[in-house]
């Protein structure tokens, strides 16, 4: 089955990416989803409950997570996608690893979303230029970039000196100048602001969503990734929600998804599909009608 990547591309609804993490350890999901098999289930399981992108992982980016090593991220992401693409999914692969990415591509993916956007292997944006039908998520992050011994980000990535907004803005967008130096075609790029990376608090993450106009002006598409993030348990509890559930923060996550979507985001990334998919309908809903 053919996939148009660049109707993917320029989609005119947001659209829902589910989170396939195939890892021990992630914040939330760590150790359920090694199992090829329930690799499988649990993206078909999400495709059918209306996820048009799967964002597969197979390596923590949460703070303080070890490196895995390059083989065995090689190994669990092309089962992962040997078992998915025959089932026409349209899957992005989480790695910031350009043998990961190459590999990837060649089986069949469709999407790297490269967490450091282009900064830790400059090798990945080459492997997607090689694959012009692509596309590539350059998402802001400082965290393994300026880590300490053991990849374990300094505490000192989260200073903004001037704005958290000013910053990340122009920050990411030097990184999708590199991208695009390094042969990447700006059809190709999706921007991401990187909610949570090298931004524990509310005050770095809700500034970035309140400026999404600001992202979507560079006309290229925005990507939001709050799922279940400390920020969201942490928004919660600032609210009066003592010790919030990872339903509240699902819940959360769901009306993270539809202001998103009635702000014109391009996708959200979240782990429950179902939630976001009725909240982004409603919230595609309401632009709709914003318009007329």
């Amino acid at each position: 089955m053919t996939i148009d990547m660049k109707a993917i591309h320029d989609s005119d609804r947001t659209l829902v990416m589910g989170v396939l993490n195939i890892t021990e350890d992630s914040f939330s999901d760590g150790g359920l989803w090694l199992d090829p098999a329930n690799a499988k289930a649990h993206g078909e399981a999400m495709m059918k409950d209306g996820a048009d992108i799967i964002d597969i992982g197979a390596e923590s980016t949460r703070p303080g997570a070890k490196r895995v090593g390059e083989e065995d991220e090689q190994t669990r992401v092309l089962g992962a996608v040997d078992a998915l693409i025959p089932e026409g999914a349209v899957l992005s692969i989480d790695t910031t690893r350009a043998s990961v990415a190459r590999m990837a591509l060649e089986h069949g993916a469709q999407i790297i979303n490269d967490v450091s956007g282009g900064q830790l292997d400059r090798e990945v944006p080459h492997a997607v230029a090689e694959h012009t039908e692509s596309l590539y998520i350059v998402q802001h992050w400082r965290g393994w970039l300026a880590g300490s011994a053991g990849n374990v980000p300094d505490a000192d990535t989260s200073v903004y000196a001037n704005d958290v907004v000013d910053d990340v803005y122009d920050e990411l967008m030097k990184q999708v100048d590199d991208v695009l130096h390094a042969g990447v075609a700006p059809s190709q790029i999706i921007i991401d602001p990187g909610l949570g990376f090298s931004k524990p608090s509310v005050e770095h993450n809700f500034p970035l969503m309140v400026a999404l106009e600001r992202f979507n002006s560079t006309g290229y598409p925005v990507l939001i990734g709050a799922s279940r993030k400390r920020f969201v348990g942490a928004a919660l509890a600032d609210a009066g929600i003592d010790e919030p559930s990872m339903g509240s923060k699902d819940n959360a996550t769901a009306a993270i998804s539809a202001l998103c979507a009635e702000h014109g985001v391009w996708a959200v990334r979240v782990h429950d599909v179902a939630k976001s998919r009725d909240a982004v309908a409603i919230g595609n809903a309401w632009r709709a009608f914003a318009n007329v």
